[in-house]
C-alpha cells in the first residue's frame, strides 16, 4: 500500500484508517472506515454525529512529490530545488528538512497562485 490516510484528533475517542494503492482508493477506504465505525456505533446504542464530520486531506511531502502531476525538472523550476535532490526524496533516499518542505511548500503554493490567475488566449 502506497498511501495511508488516518485521523490525528484524540478528541474524537477513535480513529479512522484508509489504506490503498492509489489516493482514491486510500480515500475510499478512508471513508468505509468512517461508515464502519457509525455503524458500530448505531449497534452499541452509542451516540456520535457522523453525518457531519469533516476531514482535511494534508499530504506528508514525500507523498505529494510522488502523486504531482509535475515532472522533477518543473518542481524544480517551482522550488529552486535541484532535480537530483528532489529525486532524492521521492525514491526515499533522503527526507527532506523542514527548511527545505517550507521552500517547497511555498513553490507550489506560488505557482499554483500564478495558475490560479492565468488567462490563456
Amino acid at each position: 500500500m502506497d498511501y495511508d490516510i488516518y485521523t490525528d484528533d484524540e478528541s474524537l475517542g477513535f480513529m479512522l484508517l484508509g489504506q490503498g494503492d492509489t489516493i482514491e482508493e486510500a480515500k475510499a477506504d478512508f471513508l468505509n472506515s468512517k461508515d464502519e465505525m457509525k455503524a458500530l456505533f448505531e449497534e452499541t446504542g452509542e451516540s456520535f454525529d457522523f453525518d457531519h464530520l469533516e476531514f482535511e486531506y494534508v499530504f506528508d511531502t514525500i507523498s505529494f512529490l510522488k502523486y504531482s502531476p509535475f515532472s522533477l525538472i518543473g518542481l524544480s523550476k517551482a522550488t529552486g530545488i535541484n532535480c537530483k535532490q528532489l529525486s532524492h526524496y521521492v525514491t526515499g533516499y533522503r527526507k527532506p528538512s523542514p527548511k527545505t518542505v517550507k521552500r517547497i511548500q511555498a513553490g507550489v503554493t506560488k505557482f499554483a497562485e500564478t495558475m490560479r490567475n492565468a488567462v490563456l488566449v
